[in-house]
C-alpha cells in the first residue's frame, strides 16, 4: 500500500469521530454518468482507499437507480465496517426514471431503513438531507432526521445544497454535525458567510466538486473544445471567455504543480483541503489508481512559491462567472 495515502484526520463536528481529508465519493461507482464503471473496480477501489487511511466513504440513497452505490460498498467492506465512517443522503429518488426530490419525514424514513439494508449495517454515522425540497418546510425534514438519530439509525445528521439560511434553519430543529456544498478553485461564494458560520458552530464542512467536473483536473486538453454532446457545455465556466480565462487558470496551475512533481489534481486537492473551514474533500473514483493519484494530494504541502503562483493566477483570472447558489 502506498505511504503517501492520507494520515491526517479531522474532527467531524461535534461527533467524536475523526474524518479523513480526503473522503471517497462513491458516486461513479453507481454507473450512472460515468462510463466504464463495473462491480470488481468499484469494489477494488473502495478497498484501496479504506486499506491506505481513507476512512471518509461518502453515497446516497440516490446513487444508483437500485442502489448501486451503497450495495457495492457493503460488498467491499465486509469484515472491515467499523474501519470506516460512512455518509449517506435522503431525499431524492427515482421515479419513472427520473430523479424526484422528495424530503417528506416518511420518505426520508422510508429511504434511510432502505440504505441501512443494502449497506448491511444497522447505523451509519452521518445521514444528510441531501437537497432542500421546495414542497417540505426544511424544519419538518429537519425533524424527521433528528428522530432517526434519535432512534440510532445515524450517529450523526447533516444536510447538503443548502443555502446558509436554509442550514439555520435546520440546526435549529437538528443540530448538524456537517454541511456538504461545492466548493473549489472557481466556485468559492461559501467563504463568504457558510464556512465562517460553520467554524462558529462546530461544523464540519464535506466539499464537493473540487474539479468543477473535471476542469481543474489539469487533463482536458489546452486550446481545445469540448465535444458537441458533452453536457458540461451547459455550465458557464465552460463557455465562451470563462472557458479561455478557465484554460489559462490551468495552464498556471501546471506551472506550479510541476514545481514539486504533482499532478495539477494533486496541487487543486492541497489547496482545497486546506482552506480554512473545510474539513474533507470528495473525490470520485472508479478505479484504484484513480483514487491512488487523488490520496497522494495529502502526503505533502504547498510551497511559499507554489502558493504565490496560485494567489497570481486568480488576480489574473479575476472572478469567475458561477451558477452562484450557495454563500
Amino acid at each position: 500500500m502506498p505511504s503517501n495515502f492520507p494520515t491526517e484526520h479531522r474532527p467531524l463536528g461535534n461527533t467524536g469521530l475523526r474524518v479523513s481529508g480526503i473522503a471517497l465519493g462513491c458516486w461513479p461507482i453507481a454507473g450512472v454518468t460515468t462510463l466504464g464503471a463495473n462491480d470488481a473496480d468499484s469494489i477494488a477501489t473502495i478497498q484501496e482507499a479504506v486499506a491506505g487511511g481513507i476512512n471518509f466513504i461518502d453515497t446516497a440513497y440516490v446513487y444508483g437507480p437500485r442502489g448501486e452505490s451503497e450495495l457495492l460498498i457493503a460488498q467491499a467492506l465486509e469484515g472491515r465496517r467499523d474501519e470506516v465512517v460512512i455518509a449517506t443522503k435522503g431525499g431524492i429518488h427515482y421515479e419513472d426514471g427520473e430523479m424526484t426530490q422528495d424530503a417528506r419525514p416518511a420518505t426520508l424514513r422510508a429511504e434511510c431503513e432502505e440504505s441501512l439494508r443494502r449497506l448491511a449495517t444497522d447505523r451509519v454515522e452521518l445521514l444528510y438531507l441531501h437537497s432542500p425540497d421546495p414542497n417540505v418546510p426544511i424544519e419538518e425534514s429537519a425533524g424527521a432526521l433528528k428522530q432517526l438519530q434519535d432512534e440510532g439509525k445515524t450517529v450523526s445528521v447533516g444536510a447538503s445544497n443548502c443555502s446558509l439560511e436554509q442550514l439555520q434553519a435546520f440546526h435549529a430543529v437538528c443540530p448538524l454535525a456537517a454541511v456538504q456544498l461545492p466548493y473549489n478553485m472557481l466556485q468559492r461564494d461559501i467563504e463568504k458567510r457558510t464556512l465562517p458560520w460553520c467554524q462558529e458552530n462546530g461544523v464540519a464542512a464535506a466539499s464537493y466538486w473540487p474539479f468543477m467536473k473535471g476542469l481543474l483536473a489539469g487533463k482536458l486538453p489546452e486550446d481545445g473544445e469540448l465535444a458537441p454532446d458533452d453536457n458540461r457545455r451547459k455550465y458557464p465556466m465552460y463557455q465562451g471567455e470563462e472557458w479561455v480565462k478557465n484554460q489559462s487558470f490551468v495552464s498556471r496551475l501546471r506551472e506550479a504543480a510541476e514545481l514539486t512533481g504533482n499532478t495539477v489534481a494533486q496541487l487543486v486537492v492541497n489547496w482545497t483541503m486546506h482552506q480554512p473551514g473545510v474539513t474533507s474533500v470528495l473525490c470520485g473514483a472508479k478505479r484504484p489508481w484513480q483514487i491512488r493519484e487523488t490520496a497522494g494530494a495529502a502526503s505533502w504541502r504547498l510551497t511559499d512559491e507554489q502558493l504565490a503562483i496560485i494567489e497570481q493566477a486568480f488576480a489574473e483570472r479575476g472572478d469567475a462567472e458561477t451558477n452562484r447558489t450557495f454563500e
